[in-house]
C-alpha cells in the first residue's frame, strides 16, 4: 500500500452545505457524504457541474446522515458513473430514501411549473434529477449497523458511531493503514428532546469536524415559554402561526413540545396542522426504529393523534381558508421550497400572521432574508410584502454549538496530526480555528472548495 492518502474537499469547504469528501488510497476510494449545495445562487449552480474527479473510480459512499446537503447529490453521482455501494445505518438510509424521492418530486414539479409559466431563464427548465433517477439510487443502498467495525480491504476498515443530530445520524471512523480518520458529520446536542447524547471519538489522527456554529453559543432560551407567548399572541390577534420546519427531527421535536405544552395545560387546544408529506414519512421512521430515539410508542401515538396531519394539497388550501387561529408547521425549514411557500404566499402580507423560524438559515435562502428583516419576498416569480411578524428560536437547532463541539473533541486522547474545519461559513470557521488552537494547541486547517490534501501516513 502506498504511504499516502489523498483527500479532496468537494463540498462543505468554506461553506456549510454540499458535503462531499473523497478519500483516495491504493486499495479503495471512499466518498464520505454526497450532498447538494444550498443557499446562494453561485453555490446552487455548482450542483449542475460534474465533479472534478473520476466518479467511476469511487468504490463506496459512506453517509453520516440523511439530510439533503449530505445525500442530495447521489443521483447525479450515479449519472456520472458511480456503480458502487451506498452504505449507512438503517434509519439514515430510510431518511435518505424519503428525502431523495421528495426532492425529486419537487424538482420535477418546479421544472414543469417553470416551463408552464415561463419564469425560468432555461428553455426548457429541467429537473435536477427525476423520481426514476432517485429510485435507481436507492437500489444501491446497503445497511450497516452502528458501532461495528467493517473491513473494506486489507488495510482499511470503518465504523459508524451514534451522533444525535437527527435519527440515524453518525460520525464515521476510518482506519487506513493504522491511522484513524474521523469525519464528524453533523454533531447533535446533549439533552435533546428526542435523541440520546452523541457518542464521542477517543482517537483521531486526522479529524474533519463540522463548524456550523463554530463561532456561537446557542442562547439559553426557555423554548417552551417563548412558544407559549407566541401562541397566545397569535390567538389574541386571531391570526396564524406559521412555522417553516425541516421535515427531519425539527418537525417531530416541535410536535412533541407543542403536545407536551397542551398536555400540561400550558397552551389551549389551538388547532395544529402538520403539512409536510416528507415529515409524515419521517414520523413512520420514528415508529420503525424506536431504539434510535427516546420517545415511547405510547407518547408517539398520543402526539400524532393530537395533530391534524394534512394528506393532500387540497387540504392545504382548506387549512389556509380555515378562519380559526391555528398553528401550521410545514416544510421547508429554510423556506426554499415545499408547502410552506403556499401558506406564506397567501398569509405573509397580513399583520396578524407570525412566522417563526426555528433552525439554521443558510445565506441566500428566503429564511435568511426573513431573519434579516427583508420588506418583501419573492415566491414563484412574484414579490409579496412582508407584513407578518417574524420571530426566531435559535436554541432549537439540531447542531452542536461551539462549546458542544469543544466538549465533543475533548474526549480525543491523542493530539491529531491535523484538524480540518468543514461545514461552516468563513466567520464561523475562523473563530472556531482560533478556539481550537487556544484550547488544544492542535494544528488546524481551513480547506478551500476543491482543495486536494496529500496526507502522508
Amino acid at each position: 500500500m502506498e504511504n499516502f492518502v489523498r483527500v479532496s474537499f468537494l463540498g462543505a469547504a468554506g461553506v456549510v452545505t454540499g458535503s462531499k469528501f473523497l478519500i483516495e488510497t491504493s486499495e479503495k476510494n471512499i466518498l464520505i457524504d454526497c450532498g447538494m449545495f444550498q443557499g446562494l445562487k453561485e453555490l446552487r449552480q455548482l450542483n449542475w457541474e460534474n465533479l472534478p474527479i473520476d466518479v467511476s473510480a469511487i468504490d463506496v459512499v459512506l453517509l453520516t446522515h440523511g439530510h439533503l446537503d449530505h445525500v442530495g447529490y447521489l443521483p447525479r453521482l450515479i449519472k456520472q458513473g458511480f456503480r458502487g455501494k451506498i452504505i449507512s445505518t438503517a434509519p439514515t438510509l430510510a431518511i435518505a430514501e424519503i428525502i431523495l424521492k421528495d426532492s425529486a418530486k419537487i424538482h420535477e414539479e418546479e421544472a414543469e411549473k417553470a416551463n408552464k409559466e415561463k419564469y425560468s431563464k432555461h428553455n426548457p427548465a429541467l429537473p435536477f434529477y427525476t423520481i426514476r433517477e432517485a429510485e435507481k439510487t436507492i437500489r444501491l443502498f446497503n445497511v450497516e449497523i452502528e458501532d461495528n467495525w467493517v473491513t473494506l480491504s486489507e488495510h482499511i476498515s470503518y465504523r459508524f458511531q451514534y451522533n444525535g443530530h437527527i435519527i440515524g445520524a453518525t460520525f464515521i471512523e476510518i482506519d487506513i493503514n493504522g491511522k484513524r480518520f474521523v469525519f464528524s458529520g453533523d454533531i447533535g446536542r446533549r439533552n435533546d428532546y428526542l435523541l440520546d447524547d452523541p457518542k464521542t471519538p477517543e482517537w483521531a489522527d486526522f479529524l474533519f469536524i463540522e463548524s456550523t456554529y463554530g463561532n456561537k453559543l446557542h442562547p439559553d432560551e426557555d423554548i417552551e415559554a417563548i412558544l407559549t407567548t407566541i401562541i397566545k399572541d397569535t390567538i389574541y390577534k386571531k391570526g396564524n402561526l406559521i412555522i417553516p420546519s425541516f421535515a427531519v427531527e425539527r418537525l417531530q421535536t416541535l410536535m412533541y413540545i407543542l403536545w407536551s405544552l397542551y398536555k400540561k395545560n400550558i397552551i389551549p387546544n389551538i388547532p395544529i396542522f402538520i403539512d409536510s408529506p416528507m415529515g409524515n414519512n419521517v414520523l413512520d421512521v420514528f415508529k420503525r426504529f424506536p431504539k434510535w430515539h427516546k420517545l415511547s410508542m405510547q407518547d408517539y401515538n398520543a402526539m400524532c393523534n393530537h395533530m391534524n396531519i394534512i394528506k393532500s394539497y387540497r387540504e392545504t388550501w382548506e387549512t389556509i381558508d380555515d378562519n380559526r387561529s391555528k398553528i401550521v408547521i410545514a416544510g421547508s425549514g429554510m423556506v426554499t421550497g415545499g408547502r410552506v411557500l403556499t401558506y406564506l404566499q397567501q398569509l405573509i402580507d397580513e399583520p396578524s400572521t407570525t412566522v417563526l423560524l426555528v433552525g439554521y438559515q443558510a445565506e441566500g435562502t428566503r429564511g435568511r432574508q426573513l431573519l434579516d428583516g427583508v420588506h418583501e419576498i419573492r415566491f414563484f416569480g412574484k414579490y409579496y410584502p412582508v407584513k407578518a411578524s417574524i420571530k426566531s428560536i435559535e436554541s432549537l437547532s439540531a447542531h452542536a454549538d461551539q462549546q458542544d463541539l469543544i466538549n465533543w473533541m475533548s474526549h480525543i486522547k491523542n493530539s491529531p496530526e491535523n484538524v480540518y474545519l468543514i461545514h461552516g461559513e468563513p466567520t464561523a470557521l475562523d473563530a472556531f480555528r482560533v478556539k481550537i488552537e487556544t484550547v488544544f494547541h492542535w494544528n488546524v486547517n481551513i480547506p478551500k472548495l476543491t482543495q486536494v490534501e496529500k496526507i502522508i501516513i
